[in-house]
């Protein structure tokens, strides 16, 4: 894996940032940089708060407290949406349209010409292995295809920066390879790609993680890093580690 370059200010930086849904806190004073030209793993289990940061980086929600930065544009960053792909983790395409239809509707929203969403609709679809059901409704997709859909959906622009929120669920083991390939010839080009997920087997596939408890950044390193600060043998017995580090150091 190459190793990873810096280039301008950070995709992403977070100071302080904090969300509150009434008693419950989100996110607890997180103080986060993601390099541009990354792929940067947000780790943690359900609940974590991966999701909430995801949209408070869209705009979708205010801070509690706290600043953020997208793509050097403050919190929140209307002038980097356009810059911005997000795939939710619910899946973000229509089933009374088809393949095509659904990839031409999101690269229209984008401003692209017709000719730049024909050649985009080919590219993608043979990315995400469906070029064949072009033509069909997304109504009779399988779930995995539709989250293949929601992952063209946001690439038809070529982002600059990719928010892709438990992006590999649903999908098979071979093109899921075929995505993390993707992922890091979008970093060689100096695109950044930012991916939430609890699985921490896939975090071997980041140049970084952090990882996330209960709204709170435990680390963020390089998974060899982490796992040689902790002395563990994978990122789950690492998570477990910081886990028990952060309870002690509150009692």
């Amino acid at each position: 894996m190459a190793a990873v370059v810096p280039l301008e200010e950070p995709a992403i930086v977070c100071r302080g940032l904090t969300k509150r849904f009434g008693t419950i806190e989100a996110l607890r004073g997180v103080d986060l940089a993601v390099p541009r030209g990354a792929v940067f793993g947000l780790l943690g289990p359900n609940g974590a708060g991966k999701t909430t940061a995801i949209r408070l980086w869209l705009g979708l929600t205010r801070p509690t407290s706290g600043s953020a930065t997208v793509l050097g544009e403050e919190l929140p960053p209307r002038a980097a949406l356009a810059r911005t792909g997000y795939m939710p983790q619910e899946v973000a395409v229509y089933g009374d349209l088809t393949v095509a239809e659904n990839i031409a509707l999101f690269g229209r929203l984008h401003g692209l010409g017709d000719d730049a969403i024909a050649r985009r609709t080919d590219a993608l679809l043979r990315l995400v292995d469906i070029p064949d059901r072009r033509d069909d409704l997304v109504s009779t997709l399988s779930g995995g295809m539709r989250r293949r859909m929601s992952l063209a959906a946001a690439l038809v622009h070529n982002p600059d920066l990719l928010l892709l929120d438990e992006p590999t669920v649903g999908v098979d083991p071979e093109l899921r390879a075929t995505f993390w390939r993707f992922f890091h010839r979008l970093t060689a080009r100096g695109k950044t790609v930012l991916i939430t997920t609890h699985y921490m087997e896939e975090a071997s596939r980041c140049d970084l993680v952090g990882l996330l408890h209960r709204g709170a950044l435990l680390a963020r390193d390089t998974p060899a890093a982490i796992k040689e600060r902790t002395r563990a043998e994978n990122l789950d017995d690492a998570f477990l580690a910081l886990v028990r580090e952060t309870s002690e150091a509150r009692v």
